[in-house]
């Protein structure tokens, strides 16, 4: 016996985020609050002749075109997503978005990495009140745009983003595609408060070097959380169960009795708070379908279920 999905005949396959068009939303406002920052600090640079105005403006260029990935993934995936031609939803796009943005962070970290050893072995004199100015105004966008796109979203905190998040593995519920975005403005921000805190300490002890070598710490933190949202996004793009995830379990222990077996489980994510499987079972006394769904509609990430049941 085969029975394809969990729900009844002719329903949708729209595995979005619970929050997605939130998310888009909030996105959108710190894409344009960081143009805006951005262009003023070009032009203001420009006739003020501060190439330090100019340079935070162009960093701040880098962060907008990344973000601008994550909001162009929210679009598609909404307008796309009960196009009968993505078999299993948009859910995904989120997250190939997600890698596509870790990537480009992780670029971001090797180019600070690289202007700060260049600084350190080369220093350069360093207008200390006009770059303090320019990094707390810099800091003060990127605090509020990290405030929008923080909302129930935890993920993208530095002590985590170390570590396999298994206590939120079960649900399946994390956005990578926002934790991208947060993580951009995120390092926007720290890089901020250590370029302040070298600038103060710089301009009072007249350490030129203090400035660059805080610059090698940002990068270093910055690739740590780029590799992190490497790891947790591209594990969902090639469908990889994540250590501490226990569905599978849930789905075996659901299933598997009264002398019935599973014979092959395939689970995997395809969307955030989404979760598709194919369970094959091999009982000595076949129930219908329905009965074997009906064990496991208390595992609710579970959105799209195929069962096959073959006699024993």
């Amino acid at each position: 016996m085969n029975d394809t999905p969990i729900l009844s005949a002719g329903h949708d396959h729209v595995f979005l985020g619970r929050d997605h068009d939130r998310n888009e939303r909030r996105t959108w406002a710190v894409i344009i609050l960081t143009a805006v920052m951005m262009v003023a600090e070009i032009v203001a640079g420009t006739v003020y002749g501060s190439m330090a105005l100019v340079a935070d403006g162009w960093h701040m260029s880098t962060h907008a075109a990344a973000m601008l990935i994550s909001v162009s993934a929210y679009v598609y995936a909404r307008r796309h997503a009960r196009n009968p031609r993505f078999t299993f939803g948009t859910g995904k796009l989120g997250d190939l978005a997600a890698f596509a943005s870790a990537i480009v962070l992780a670029l971001i970290a090797l180019l600070i990495g690289w202007e700060s050893l260049v600084r350190l072995a080369n220093p350069v004199p360093i207008s200390f009140g006009q770059a303090i100015g320019v990094a707390v105004i810099g800091l003060v966008v990127n605090l509020v745009s990290a405030w929008l796109l923080q909302g129930d979203h935890h993920h993208g905190h530095p002590h985590d983003e170390g570590h396999a998040h298994h206590h939120d593995h079960h649900h399946g519920g994390q956005d990578n595609n926002l934790r991208a975005a947060y993580l951009h403005v995120l390092a926007d921000a720290m890089t901020s408060v250590l370029a302040i805190a070298a600038l103060v300490a710089g301009s009072i002890y007249g350490w030129l070097w203090l400035d660059p070598l805080t610059g090698l710490v940002g990068a270093l933190v910055i690739a740590r959380w780029s590799l992190g949202l490497i790891r947790d996004s591209g594990g969902v793009l090639v469908d990889l169960i994540p250590a501490g995830e226990d569905l599978p379990d849930e789905i075996r222990r659901a299933i598997g009795r009264d002398g019935e077996r599973i014979s092959d489980l395939h689970v995997w994510q395809v969307g955030p708070g989404h979760h598709a499987a194919i369970v094959s079972l091999v009982a000595a006394r076949p129930e219908a379908p329905s009965a074997y769904r009906a064990r496991l509609a208390h595992l609710t990430e579970l959105s799209h279920v195929t069962i096959e049941v073959e006699p024993a």
